[in-house]
């Protein structure tokens, strides 16, 4: 049974950083690929970063590109730093994963099949 649980938002002045967790079970980075999802307020979510399963090739939604870094460790646990924090990057925040590879860019929302709670970012 796979359980995710994302921390690390918050209020936090632009041009600030945070690092958001997500803590695992059920989990392997071997077997899943992994992703932060956001989204904004009256907006669809967006996949703003994933990482493969194995090898972990990370990508990125293009506008975020150079200031997001995601990240897993060896505990199965998935990490998003992001840097030089804009308005935009406020929203509400989802740890996904998926077991599986993927190819060449960040699948949309709708492929990855388990979910966290979510956490707040919100950036003044």
């Amino acid at each position: 049974h796979v359980q995710l649980v994302e921390s690390g938002g918050g209020s936090v002045p632009g041009g600030g950083s945070l690092r958001l967790s997500c803590s695992t079970s059920g989990v392997t980075t071997d077997d899943y690929s992994m992703a932060w999802i956001r989204q904004a307020p009256g907006q669809e979510r967006e996949v703003v970063a994933c990482i493969t399963h194995g090898p972990g090739n990370d990508y990125y939604f293009d506008s975020a590109q150079g200031r997001l870094t995601i990240s897993r460790d060896k505990g199965n646990s998935l990490y998003l730093d992001v840097n030089n924090l804009k308005p935009e990057d406020s929203g509400r925040y989802y740890c996904a994963v998926r077991r599986g590879q993927f190819g060449g860019e960040c699948p949309g929302a709708k492929w990855w099949n388990n979910w966290g709670q979510e956490t707040q970012v919100t950036v003044s």
